[in-house]
């Protein structure tokens, strides 16, 4: 049997043999309450020792996806994925109160600076500085989200302090005299977590989430934001509406 420690690609065995059992449960091939093959078994199916097989159940453990009962083997937990559904008014409070009514949105950063060029363009800045949040949201404690989001300054210049009160952009728009935008276009790409995103949303290496960017407008189709939100894809299911 071989016994290897590192892939080609650099990633160690035991996170790959946990991302294909990660995805299998997230797919639905192993239901709620199945039980796992053995750690002789899966160690015979990946061909690696079962000390290898035990770290990629452990980080399952972790990632409350399979639960061990003492005497009867480890199971598929009970799970469910948030659904975030993107609309013409998308909100991703509503999607975060319906998982959970613990839902909490955290401000990493802000700064006003000028736009990265293609950022400035879509909201149409011209030379006029842009405010950039980064924000970290979780639902019951767990990350759900991390995003980059970009505004022009000069329209919603106390918007960061206004989030930092209640943890929500459609309520601190709303403050700032901003009643309802629309999204005007969104794009949507998977890719592996980078480095800050594995550490920010409390991620294995290997990890692979859902890059969404999109762009709101008023409703008379001024730019409002640019956002870039990173989504884990075994936590967060993406349902976009046709009409976008």
């Amino acid at each position: 049997m071989s016994n290897p420690t590192r892939s080609s690609s650099g990633f160690s065995v035991w996170r790959r043999i946990a991302e294909e059992l990660r995805q299998e449960i997230v797919d639905g091939g192993l239901a709620p309450d199945t039980r796992l093959p053995s750690e002789a078994q899966l160690a015979e199916r990946f061909a690696v020792n079962r000390n290898t097989v035990r770290q990629a159940v452990a980080s399952l453990v972790a990632d409350r996806l399979v639960v061990a009962r003492r005497g009867s083997g480890t199971f598929v937990a009970e799970h469910t994925l948030l659904v975030h559904r993107i609309g013409v008014r998308t909100r991703l409070r509503d999607s975060l109160r319906a998982g959970s009514s613990s839902a909490t949105g955290i401000l990493l950063e802000e700064e006003v600076a000028p736009a990265p060029p293609p950022i400035a363009e879509r909201l149409g800045l011209g030379d006029r500085p842009a405010l950039r949040l980064e924000i970290v949201r979780a639902v019951d404690g767990r990350p759900i989200s991390r995003a980059t989001g970009w505004f022009d300054a000069e329209r919603v210049p106390e918007l960061g302090a206004r989030f930092r009160e209640c943890g929500s952009i459609t309520v601190s728009l709303q403050e700032a005299g901003i009643a309802d935008y629309v999204r005007a276009s969104t794009v949507v790409a998977a890719r592996h977590a980078t480095a800050t995103e594995l550490t920010d949303l409390a991620l294995d290496e290997g990890a692979v989430v859902l890059a969404v960017q999109g762009l709101d407008t008023l409703p008379d189709g001024t730019p409002l934001q640019f956002a870039s939100t990173r989504f884990p894809a075994d936590r967060v299911e993406l349902d976009i509406e046709q009409s976008l």
